[in-house]
């Protein structure tokens, strides 16, 4: 239901990531994105230097003279968002939460897309597919989306990152941009894979969301945690070295397996979190590539 809170959150993340839009990440986005297919223009007469594989040799056979297919930059790319609604969404302790977070990163980049004359789909996930909405342009499409995003009550707990980029995979039938918004709280080894397929394909993205307590939990005596997906309580001494060092370690072992599955995959990773802006982080993943690509 749409409430009045809730329509003035939408109104709030719209002109707040219209601004953002509109102050520089469309041309950045255009400049990172652009000419990522490749659209059938002429044959044309073979000239020095042109590459030899783009040679029809069938009109070269018909004609007696060396002819090229020549192609032109397809402008129009189409972008998938694929954002996990899992409840460990649900936390945060700085800012916002990190299900707000998830919106806004959306947002921002279904509104650059859609500055771009590019169609914006939307898939979010849990442990199962959630809801599908297939790419579509316009800035009502987009503005749903986002009311989507921020009124969706999901019915599973669990994250379940493969089946989202299989999904992905599998409805994407031409190259695409995918952004994939989560925590990754999930098991790095248990998407590998589709990760890599995913890639290979696509261009994909991930923006991954974080909270400082995740990393780092103060001495404040016992207090009981609950996990957010499997409801499991657990009562801890925050003051225990041992218990300190163990949340250390485990906190260590899941980044270090996430960098290494990004990185296996040939991912941009972007690491945003609840306790600051996402402006500069976004700037630096776009330079990047920028840099890369020689631009």
């Amino acid at each position: 239901m749409l409430t009045d809170d809730l329509i003035a959150r939408i109104r709030r993340i719209e002109i707040t990531t219209r601004k953002l839009v509109t102050d520089g990440f469309a041309g950045e986005y255009q400049s990172v994105f652009k000419g990522r297919g490749m659209e059938f223009d002429e044959v044309r007469q073979y000239h020095p230097g042109d590459d030899v594989r783009s040679i029809d040799w069938n009109v070269t056979a018909r004609t007696g003279e060396p002819y090229v297919k020549s192609y032109m930059e397809e402008r129009e790319l189409t972008v998938m968002l694929a954002v996990d609604v899992s409840s460990s969404g649900d936390f945060g302790t700085r800012n916002r939460f990190k299900r707000e977070l998830a919106g806004e990163l959306a947002a921002v980049m279904s509104f650059a897309a859609t500055t771009n004359n590019d169609k914006v789909g939307l898939l979010l996930f849990t442990d199962r597919v959630e809801s599908l909405v297939p790419p579509r342009k316009g800035r009502s499409h987009v503005l749903r989306m986002v009311r989507d995003l921020l009124l969706f009550q999901p019915v599973g707990a669990g994250t379940d990152i493969r089946l989202a980029l299989d999904t992905v995979h599998q409805m994407l039938k031409r190259r695409s941009i995918v952004f994939l918004v989560s925590d990754f709280l999930a098991d790095p080894e248990s998407y590998r894979q589709a990760m890599l397929v995913t890639n290979r394909r696509h261009d994909v993205v991930a923006f991954d969301l974080n909270d400082p307590l995740e990393h780092e939990i103060a001495d404040v005596g016992i207090i009981a945690l609950e996990d957010a997906e499997s409801r499991q309580l657990r009562w801890v001494d925050t003051g225990s070295k041992e218990w300190g060092l163990e949340f250390a370690e485990r906190a260590s072992h899941l980044e270090e397996g996430k960098r290494e599955v990004f990185s296996a995959a040939g991912v941009d990773r972007i690491s945003v979190t609840t306790e600051r802006d996402y402006v500069a982080e976004l700037g630096a993943f776009f330079k990047g590539r920028l840099r890369r690509l020689g631009r």
